[in-house]
């Protein structure tokens, strides 16, 4: 990485890092001025279901942001990873910014039907920003709204493998990488991300699901954390997050087919990458305690990694299961609204 690079990173960040002290100061209905300071005209926009893809800061800010400020009173981003990276993927080199955290406020009236609390509520999200001549060009935005459910006391899901919680953020506690971070440290945990990617492809490809630990091992420590969405939920050691997560993934899910990302970068010990979508499957029964639908869906994920020394550590995911379950003829907020009209008539 040359010099130019490092400084490429560094006003990324400093760009991202304007548009959320921007956000976070504008008014519901300032949002899309807010948003246009920073972005391109030309902005694209992906959210999850039911935001899906947005042109421009307008479009942007009436899909989600000034409806998100309606709803959540004093909205403030509780930040645990912040970091800047080159992606190869494409034709050219792209500058994306990754960040991870919770979006925090009083939950004081309805969002997407899903009931207020008055409460103090915690909205996991993570962003990736691709950043060009000084502007944001693109941005993929996720959110955990089954998260979100779970808080509001209207979770549709059966029982979760893993445990479901507000969770932290690094256990290093040195996620925001605000600064310039050496090159080579980055590249290695790049090197990491890549060859586990690698691994799970050929694991796909050969159709074993109850591959040994051993595979697994020679990427993830042993006391490896796994933070997945609600739904799937958390685990830790590499034995339970093959019980809790590995096992019940693979075993319930067929066809598997990897179809890529769109954006895989690093820096420092920290690492990420998103799909648009990353996965299409079949769900034979009991992925998520539901039972199978025989219908191919796709899975738009987004994996964010801490690097420890040669292996991995620590593994924030988000997919977007609303979609998912949406292609298979199960739409989530609808079934929340339909339970509500029957419950308040």
């Amino acid at each position: 990485m040359t010099d130019q690079t490092t400084a490429e990173l560094q006003e990324a960040k400093a760009r991202v890092r304007a548009l959320n002290a921007a956000l976070e100061g504008a008014m519901a209905a300032d949002k899309a001025a807010a948003l246009a300071d920073h972005v391109a005209p030309d902005w694209h926009w992906r959210g999850m279901h039911p935001f899906h893809e947005q042109t421009g800061p307008d479009a942007v800010a009436r899909a989600f942001w000034t409806p998100l400020a309606e709803s959540f009173t004093s909205l403030h981003r509780r930040e645990d990873v912040f970091f800047a990276g080159q992606s190869t993927l494409g034709a050219t080199p792209q500058v994306w910014v990754c960040a991870m955290g919770h979006l925090t406020g009083l939950f004081d009236r309805d969002f997407l039907d899903i009931p207020a609390t008055g409460k103090l509520t915690w909205l996991r999200h993570a962003e990736f920003h691709r950043v060009s001549d000084g502007r944001i060009v693109e941005t993929a935005l996720f959110v955990d709204l089954l998260a979100l459910m779970h808080q509001a006391g209207v979770y549709p899901l059966p029982p979760a493998t893993g445990a479901m919680a507000i969770y932290p953020g690094p256990r290093t506690h040195d996620g925001l990488l605000t600064g310039p971070h050496d090159p080579a440290e980055g590249a290695a945990t790049l090197a990491l991300v890549e060859r586990m990617v690698a691994d799970l492809s050929a694991l796909n490809r050969s159709g074993n699901d109850r591959a040994g630990i051993e595979m697994l091992r020679a990427s993830w420590h042993d006391d490896m954390t796994w933070y997945g969405p609600f739904g799937i939920g958390a685990t830790h050691t590499l034995p339970r997050y093959q019980d809790q997560h590995t096992f019940p993934f693979r075993l319930s899910l067929g066809d598997k087919t990897f179809n890529g990302h769109v954006a895989r970068l690093a820096e420092g010990n920290y690492g990420a990458f998103f799909g648009w979508p990353n996965l299409t499957n079949t769900s034979k029964g009991g992925f998520l305690g539901l039972p199978g639908s025989g219908t191919p869906a796709d899975m738009r994920v987004v994996d964010i990694y801490r690097r420890a020394g040669d292996k991995l550590a620590e593994n924030w995911v988000f997919i977007d299961l609303l979609h998912y379950l949406k292609m298979q003829g199960l739409d989530v907020l609808e079934r929340n609204r339909q339970l509500r009209r029957i419950s308040h008539p």
